[in-house]
């Protein structure tokens, strides 16, 4: 990774690998009831741990939790109904957004986007935040696998998979360590030297909600 390593736009940047999990209730957009965010700065040739998030979120009254979403990601009625509303969770969240520049990687960025912009309003510095998306770099890294999901990936790595599998913050583990990788043998190909490469390769620009307001960058972790 040192190619990336020396450049200065890639090396001042602090990497969000971030996950939610959520219910989707029939007609509606998905519903966050938890997330999580692993801060990794350039340090030293490593992706360097400098910080982590993890809160579960209450969801509207009307959006229940089925026996599905217990079973497959191990969250009950019971764990969310003390935890407070996703407008404060994300909101505080953002109150640790205060040491540009970032970027949010996620698999399957596109997701995270949209959640992300569904709470425009009280993360306003994460909604104008661009994002890398680790199926995209497997890709572009990897052509050819029969499947790009998370699981396709810790199993071609020979990573194992987390206890937690579907819990916000064993996810975004994995997939930090899935970055790595991708980033290490991408740069051994030649694909990506340079921030702007791998922006070019796999970066998506922040989603907007049909009426949302634009937010400038100010300030995390």
């Amino acid at each position: 990774m040192k190619e990336l390593m020396n450049d200065p736009r890639f090396a001042g940047t602090t990497l969000l690998v971030i996950d939610f999990e959520g219910l989707t209730p029939a007609g509606r957009p998905a519903e966050p009831v938890e997330v999580a965010v692993l801060a990794l700065r350039p340090m030293g040739g490593l992706l360097v741990e400098v910080g982590r998030f993890e809160e579960l979120m209450r969801p509207p009254a009307d959006v229940p939790v089925t026996v599905m979403d217990v079973q497959l990601k191990g969250i009950t009625q019971q764990m969310l109904s003390s935890a407070a509303p996703a407008a404060e969770v994300m909101a505080r969240l953002e109150a640790r957004l205060t040491a540009p520049p970032y970027r949010l990687v996620a698999h399957h960025a596109s997701t995270e986007a949209g959640i992300i912009a569904r709470q425009l309003g009280h993360c306003p510095v994460l909604a104008a935040t661009p994002l890398l998306d680790t199926l995209r770099l497997a890709k572009a890294v990897v052509p050819g696998l029969g499947s790009y999901g998370l699981d396709s990936l810790l199993g071609y790595y020979g990573i194992a998979k987390p206890a937690g599998r579907h819990r916000a913050m064993p996810d975004v583990e994995v997939t930090a360590q899935v970055l790595a990788r991708l980033l290490e043998e991408g740069c051994a190909g030649g694909r990506w030297r340079t921030l702007i490469e791998l922006d070019a390769a796999a970066g998506l620009q922040p989603k907007r909600p049909p009426s949302g307001t634009e937010a400038e960058q100010s300030a995390l972790f």
